[in-house]
C-alpha cells in the first residue's frame, strides 16, 4: 500500500481530534441544576434549628409620606409565596436589630423590655424570628397558616405574622392590667412597620383580631407565661386588588 501524504495525515488527525471531543461532550455528566430559590413555601423546617436570613436591606425604598399615603389594609392576596430576601427584610423592619452596638430594635418597647416576639407561619411551617442573630428559629413544621385566624383568606395567605407577648421579660408589671396595655401598644408598634413595609415594596397586608388565642399558643407551644396579641396577614396583592 502507498504512504500517506503529509495532507491526508494532517486530515486524518484532525478527524479523529473532532470525534474524541463529540465522544467526551456525549459521554460527559449533565450540568447541576441551579438550586430553586428559597420561598415561605419551601423553607426547611426543623424544629429547634435556625434558617439564616440574608442581610437585611436597610437603605432605599419608598420615601416614608408615600408609604404612608399608600398604606392600606387588604384581605386579597395572591398564591405566589414570598423570596427568602423579601421574608427578612420584613422581619428586619417588624423589629429587627438596627443598633448592632446596643442591640436595640427597630420596634420601640416601654424599658425596652423587647417582650414581643414574632413567629412566621408559612405553608412550610412555624419559625421565630430572632433578631439578635437575624434568623429563623424552627418551631413546628406543616401548614399552620389555617390556625393563625378565624377569616377565610387566613389558610391561604403566602405569610401570616404572629405577635406573642412574653410576659416574664415585663418584671414588676400585672399581666391582666396594665400588661395588656403594654402589649397591645408593643404589638400596634410591629404592626405598623409591617404594614410600612408592605406599602413600599408592593405588598398587600392587614391585621388580625379575630384569632383563636388559646388554639394558636397550644399549635406554637407557647409556654403560660406568653400570650398570642395579634396576627397580621401579608402577601403579593391578588390581581383584583384595586
Amino acid at each position: 500500500m502507498g504512504g500517506m501524504s503529509n495532507g491526508s495525515r494532517s486530515v486524518r488527525a484532525a478527524g479523529l481530534v473532532l470525534l474524541a471531543a463529540v465522544v467526551m461532550v456525549a459521554g460527559a455528566p449533565p450540568a447541576a441544576a441551579e438550586p430553586a430559590a428559597v420561598t415561605t413555601a419551601t423553607l426547611p423546617c426543623v424544629p429547634g434549628e435556625q434558617v439564616a436570613l440574608p442581610p437585611p436591606a436597610t437603605t432605599g425604598g419608598m420615601p416614608l409620606l408615600t408609604a404612608l399615603a399608600r398604606r392600606h389594609s387588604s384581605r386579597e392576596f395572591a398564591p405566589d409565596p414570598l423570596p427568602l430576601q423579601v421574608l427578612g427584610d420584613l422581619l428586619w423592619a417588624a423589629t429587627g436589630v438596627n443598633r448592632p452596638g446596643t442591640g436595640k430594635r427597630t420596634a420601640a418597647t416601654a424599658r425596652n423590655w423587647q417582650n414581643l416576639h414574632v413567629y412566621a407561619v408559612t405553608a412550610a411551617g412555624a419559625f421565630r424570628y430572632d433578631p439578635a442573630g437575624h434568623a429563623l428559629v424552627a418551631v413546628k413544621a406543616g401548614d399552620l397558616r389555617a390556625a393563625t385566624g378565624s377569616q377565610e383568606f387566613v389558610a391561604a395567605a403566602p405569610l401570616n405574622l404572629v405577635y406573642v407577648s412574653d410576659l416574664t421579660k415585663m418584671p414588676g408589671v400585672d399581666a391582666a392590667t396594665d400588661g395588656r396595655f403594654y402589649d397591645g401598644v408593643h404589638a400596634g408598634i410591629v404592626t405598623q412597620n409591617v404594614s410600612l413595609f408592605a406599602a413600599s415594596a408592593g405588598l398587600a397586608t392587614v391585621v388580625r383580631a379575630m384569632v383563636d388565642r388559646e388554639a394558636l399558643g397550644g399549635e406554637l407551644g407557647l409556654p403560660d407565661t406568653q400570650r398570642v396579641i395579634l396576627a397580621q396577614s401579608v402577601g403579593l396583592p391578588s390581581g383584583s386588588e384595586p
